[in-house]
This record gives structure tokens, sequence and C-alpha cells, in this order.
């Protein structure tokens, strides 16, 4: 399985997302300019330009027409995917950590850090379909976290809200109402900041990674956990196989204690699990770096992985993957 290489970051990456039909392919790093590249061939098909740090996470449409980016410079912007063309901007007073668009397209939930005396926030933003008509306003704010929330995306029939990030806390909160419906166990959940959060593609479960240097496989209706998967280092990406019953987890050390560590040239591994069985059931190399995004093709025949170390690796899996025995 060679992977294609993809250079176009000058910093470490922080994100990866795959439009629905799967053709596109849209990164980001902390450079300050998300990327869009062909999914196939690996190819860079342009770059949006706008922000002004380091842009954390992407969501796209479902139509492949609107992109939507949270960045450190307190900005979330909404982007025109053909044209590169900034739509809209909203403002924050605080680094914007994480966006997720609802089913329809017509509603983002979007995390703010803690910063200065603002504590962290979920927000939910009404997108409209023309940008000439849209508005800053948010529709519900939810506070009350302590700690910054890494992740926070829609739950089945955008009913809900689940989020998760530095208090080792998984919750599910009422979009409706703002209520907070279910908090994850403290003995089961994880024990340190969860990193990522990664639906199945039919919202029915969902996958946590976090510091503990675990993954833990959730029931999205009732938070009753279902699996945990142990790893030998801190997890700062996860994903799930939408063919398969695949997990696939990313991470290394924190960046500054590479250099302290004999760690052999490319050293840092995407390993992949047996959903249900718990085994592991291999390892793709490559990285010279932690890896920091993972991604999965809709169709399940290719993955991406991006690291500190500014690459993004596409791996388009050989036959020999559809037919692993575990």
């Amino acid at each position: 399985m060679r992977p294609i290489l993809m250079k176009g970051h000058e910093r470490p990456l922080t994100f990866l997302k795959y439009n629905k039909d799967g053709d596109l392919l849209f990164s980001c790093a902390k450079d300050h300019t998300p990327t869009v590249w062909y999914a196939d061939n690996g190819e860079r098909l342009g770059t949006y330009r706008g922000h002004n740090g380091a842009v954390w996470c992407c969501d796209v449409s479902r139509d492949s027409a609107r992109l939507i980016t949270g960045s450190a410079d307190q900005t979330v912007k909404l982007w025109d995917v053909q044209t590169g063309k900034p739509l809209y901007t909203f403002n924050f007073g605080s680094p914007a950590r994480s966006v997720d668009f609802a089913v329809g397209d017509k509603l983002a939930v979007i995390t703010t850090d803690p910063f200065m005396d603002l504590s962290s926030a979920i927000h939910v933003k009404r997108i409209a379909r023309d940008p000439e008509d849209q508005v800053a306003e948010s529709v519900l704010v939810l506070k009350g976290v302590q700690g910054r929330i890494n992740r926070a995306v829609w739950g089945p029939l955008n009913r809900t809200i689940i989020s998760a990030g530095e208090d080792a806390v998984v919750r599910i909160w009422d979009s409706e109402t703002g209520k907070l419906l279910k908090e994850s166990d403290k003995e089961a959940g994880h024990k340190k900041t969860i990193t990522s959060l990664c639906k199945a593609a039919d919202s029915s479960h969902f996958l946590t990674g976090s510091l503990d240097k675990s993954a833990k496989l959730w029931d999205t209706r009732t938070l009753t956990l279902i699996k945990t998967y142990v790893t030998e280092r801190p997890v700062n990406a996860v994903t799930m196989s939408p063919l398969l019953d695949h997990v696939v987890l990313g991470g290394g050390q924190d960046a500054s204690a590479v250099t302290t560590t004999d760690h052999r040239a490319g050293k840092f591994e995407a390993k992949f699990y047996d959903k249900l069985l718990l085994e592991e059931i291999g390892g793709v190399k490559g990285h010279f770096g932690p890896i920091n995004a993972l991604a999965f093709n809709p169709d399940g025949k290719s993955f991406s992985s991006g690291g500190e170390d500014g690459y993004v690796r596409l791996h388009h899996f050989d036959q020999d993957y559809f037919h692993i025995k575990v």
C-alpha cells in the first residue's frame, strides 16, 4: 500500500475531512490556510485564504458548496468551496476549536475555548442559504463546562449535541433547550483529556480518543460504554471505517517530548483495531511526528492521516485489506 504524500502545509496538521461524495479532502493546519485536495490522486486543488491563526477544524456541506472553518484567530468563516471566497465571518472573543454542520446544513455547532475571563462555550448558529441573509447571532449558547471543549458534534436528527474535551467527560445536550441530558460515567469514562470524537456513518454510536492512551466506543442514545481500545501512547485522532468493523487510532507523544525519546524515523503509526474483538489488526507507519488527524473516505476504500510533520498521507487500500481475518 503505497501512500500518496501530500505536502501543502508548512505547519502541523490539525484536522482532515472528506466531503460526502468522497472525491475531495479538506485539510486544516496551524499555518492559517485550509486546503482542498483531490481525494483520488492527492493533487492540490486550492486553498482558502483569510484566517489569521491556526485553523483547528472544518466541515463541508452535504452538497460540497460550503466550507466552515474554526480558527485560533477567534473567528469561524464560511467559504464558497468552488471559488475559495470567504462568504461570512463569525467573530468570537476566544479561539474557535470545533465546527460541525447539522444534517441539512441549516445549523452549525461551534465550540470556543476558555480565554482571558471567558469560559468555554458551545454556540449554535443558523446558516443561511444565501450569505447575504447570514446573521451573527447564536440560536443557543451552552456554558458551564470546565476547560476546553475539543469537539462538539450533532446527534441523530439534530436533536442533541455531543461534546467532549479537557475534563474527560462526554456530555449530551438537548439542541432545542440547551438542557444537559447525559454525562458519561466517571468510572467507565476517560481519565484524561478527550482529544477527538468521531461518529459512525449512521450516528448510532461514536468513538472518542484520549490522552489516557485509550479510545472508547459509546452508544449515542444512551451514552453507554460499548468498547474500550487500549494503546501504548496518547491518542490524538480517531476514525471508523464506514465499510468494515475497523477502528483507527493515531497519536504519539506530545510534540514537546518527541526529541527526548528514541523514536526511529517514521515510527508514528495509525493503528487498526477490530471494532468488536478489540484486537489490533495492523498499523500504517510513515509519519515523522505524532498523528493529529485521521479521516476515512465515505466509501471505506481509502483513508488519510495528518501529522505534526506537516504531511498528509493518503492511503488507498489494496485488496488484501478487505479480506483481513482476525
